[in-house]
C-alpha cells in the first residue's frame, strides 16, 4: 500500500500567498492551453509552406495529441512521487524547446518531433491541479480548481480564435514563439514563487505498468485520429482498436496486481471517480465536437438556405460569448459547489449544455440566437468541466492527485477524439464535391451532441446514489462499534 512522505516544513510556509501561486500556475497552464487549438486554424498554411500534403500536415496535431495523452498522466504520477513543482518546471522546459525546434523547423518531421517535444506540457494540468490543492485551504480548493479549469477550457478555444489573425501578422512559426514568450517568465515564476508540494508519494514508477499505459493509448488514439484518412474498416484501423483492447486489459492487471501502481485501480473504480471519469469522456466529446464544428457552422454560405455567412474574423467574434460564460461559470463553479454540490452542478449543467445544443440545431436564423446558444452552452460547460476536476482531487489522497486527475484529463481527451470523429462522420459525410454540408447533417450532428451530453447527466446520477449510500455504509460500519 502507497504511504505518504512530507517534506521539510519550510515547503508549506508559501501556502500563506495561494493566490500569487494561482495567478503564476494561471500564466503557465494558460498559455500552454491556448496551443490545443493553435495549430488547426493554420494547417493548410504549414502544408503549403513545407511542401506535404494534408496527410502529412495532420501529424502535427496527431503526434502532439499522443504525445501529451501519455505525458500527462506519467509526469503526473511522477510529480506525485518527486515533487509537482520540480516536474512543473520540467514540463515547461519541453514546450520552451519544442517551440523553438517549431519555430525554426526546415521542414515536416522536425516540426513532428517538436510537436512530440511539447505534448509534455499536457503534465502541467493535474500538476497545477495538485499544487493549488498544496497552496489553497481545503475550503477553497474548489474555487481555485474551477477558476484554473475555466482557464485551460478558455484557452482552448482563444487558441482556435486568435490563430488566424496572429498568424497573418508574424506567421505561423510565430506563433510557436508567442507560446515561448509566455513560458519563459512563466517558468522563472514558478520557480521563485510557487512552493513544492509539501507531501510525496514514495516508491518507484512502475515501468512495466507505464509502457502498457503509453501502448493502448497510442493504439487507440491513432486510429481515432486518422480512421477517417485510413479508412474506419481497414486492417490497419482495426488491428491498432483491437491491439487498444489488449494492452489495456493487460494494463489493468498488471495494475491490479501491482504493489506500487502507475494508476490505483482500486480508487479508479471507486463510486466517486469511476463516474466522473465516464463523465470526462461525455464531457470531452461534446466540448471539442462544438468547439470544432461551432465556426465552421456560421462560415456556411448563405446561399445554401441556412448559412450565416460569417468571415473567419466574424465566426470568431460569436465564439466569444461562449468563451466569456466559460470564464464566468468556472470562477462560480466553487462557491456554487459548497451551495448545492458538485455532482448536482455536474447534472444541471449538463442539461444546460443538452438545451443548448438541441437549440442550436434547430433555432439558427441569425447570428444574435447562435450567439445566444454559444453563451448558454460554454456556461454549461464551465461549470462542467470545473465541478468534474474539483471532484475527482477532493476524492482522492493529495499524493494521488497528480495521476488521478491526469487520467481523468487523459479519458477527457480520448473523448475529444471520439466526439470530433462522430461529428466528422456525420457533418463531412453529407457534402460532396465543393458543396456544404446540408442542414440536416449540422442538425443530426448537434442532436447527437445533445444525446452524448444526456449521457453525462445519467452517468452523474447514478454516481451521486451510489456516493450517498456509500457514505450511509461507512456510517453504518463506525456506528456498530460504539454501540457494541
Amino acid at each position: 500500500m502507497t504511504t505518504t512522505t512530507t517534506v521539510s516544513p519550510t515547503a508549506t510556509s508559501a501556502t500563506t500567498r495561494p493566490w500569487r501561486t494561482f495567478l503564476v500556475l494561471a500564466l503557465c497552464v494558460g498559455g500552454f492551453a491556448t496551443l490545443q487549438n493553435l495549430v488547426v486554424p493554420v494547417l493548410p498554411i504549414i502544408q503549403t509552406d513545407l511542401g506535404t500534403d494534408t496527410a502529412g500536415v495532420t501529424w502535427t496535431v496527431t503526434a502532439w495529441l499522443i504525445a501529451a495523452a501519455v505525458a500527462t498522466p506519467l509526469l503526473g504520477r511522477v510529480g506525485d512521487m518527486v515533487g509537482r513543482r520540480r516536474v512543473l518546471l520540467i514540463s515547461l522546459g519541453g514546450v520552451m524547446v519544442g517551440s523553438v525546434l517549431a519555430a525554426i523547423a526546415p521542414n515536416l518531421e522536425v516540426l513532428i518531433a517538436a510537436r512530440i517535444i511539447q505534448g509534455m506540457g499536457g503534465a502541467m494540468f493535474p500538476l497545477a491541479f495538485g499544487l493549488l490543492r498544496d497552496a489553497f485551504p481545503r475550503e477553497r480548493v474548489p474555487s481555485a480548481i474551477g477558476a484554473m479549469s475555466a482557464l485551460i477550457a478558455i484557452g482552448g478555444g482563444i487558441g482556435a480564435v486568435l490563430a488566424g489573425p496572429l498568424s497573418e501578422a508574424i506567421g505561423w512559426r510565430g506563433l510557436f514563439l508567442v507560446l515561448l514568450v509566455l513560458s519563459i517568465p512563466g517558468a522563472i515564476l514558478a520557480r521563485t514563487l510557487v512552493p513544492e508540494s509539501p507531501e510525496r508519494s514514495p516508491g518507484r514508477l512502475n515501468i512495466p505498468a507505464a509502457l502498457l499505459l503509453s501502448g493502448w493509448l497510442v493504439a487507440l488514439l491513432l486510429p481515432l485520429s486518422d480512421g477517417n484518412a485510413w479508412g474506419w474498416n481497414s486492417p490497419l484501423v482495426i488491428g491498432l482498436f483491437a491491439l487498444a483492447a489488449i494492452l489495456l486489459v493487460a494494463w489493468i492487471m498488471v495494475e491490479w496486481r501491482s504493489k506500487e501502481p502507475l494508476v490505483d485501480m482500486r480508487t479508479m473504480i471507486s463510486p466517486a471517480i469511476w463516474p466522473m471519469n465516464v463523465a470526462a469522456v461525455l464531457v470531452g466529446a461534446v466540448m471539442f465536437s462544438v468547439f470544432a464544428y461551432f465556426p465552421r457552422f456560421v462560415q456556411v454560405p448563405t446561399g445554401t438556405g441556412y448559412g450565416l455567412g460569417a468571415t473567419v474574423a466574424e465566426s470568431g467574434l460569436l465564439t466569444l460569448p461562449m468563451l466569456a460564460t466559460m470564464a464566468v461559470a468556472g470562477f462560480l463553479s466553487g462557491p456554487l459547489g459548497r451551495i448545492i454540490g458538485f455532482r448536482a452542478q455536474i447534472a444541471g449543467a449538463s442539461g444546460l449544455i443538452v438545451a443548448s445544443t438541441i437549440a442550436l440545431a434547430f433555432v439558427h436564423a441569425t447570428t444574435w440566437e447562435v450567439a445566444l446558444w454559444g453563451a448558454l452552452f460554454g456556461f454549461g460547460l464551465g461549470l462542467v468541466y470545473s465541478a468534474i476536476t474539483s471532484v475527482v482531487v477532493q476524492s482522492v489522497k493529495p499524493t494521488e492527485t497528480g495521476v488521478a486527475s491526469g487520467m481523468n484529463a487523459n479519458l477527457r481527451t480520448i473523448g475529444s477524439s471520439l466526439g470530433v470523429t462522430i461529428m466528422t462522420a456525420i457533418v463531412a459525410g453529407s457534402a460532396t464535391g465543393m458543396d456544404f454540408p446540408t442542414e440536416q447533417a449540422y442538425e443530426t450532428g448537434f442532436l447527437t451532441v445533445a444525446l452524448i451530453g444526456s449521457g453525462a447527466i445519467l452517468v452523474t446520477i447514478v454516481g451521486s446514489i451510489l456516493a450517498a449510500r456509500r457514505v450511509v455504509d461507512d456510517t453504518a460500519a463506525i456506528e456498530v462499534p460504539v454501540r457494541a
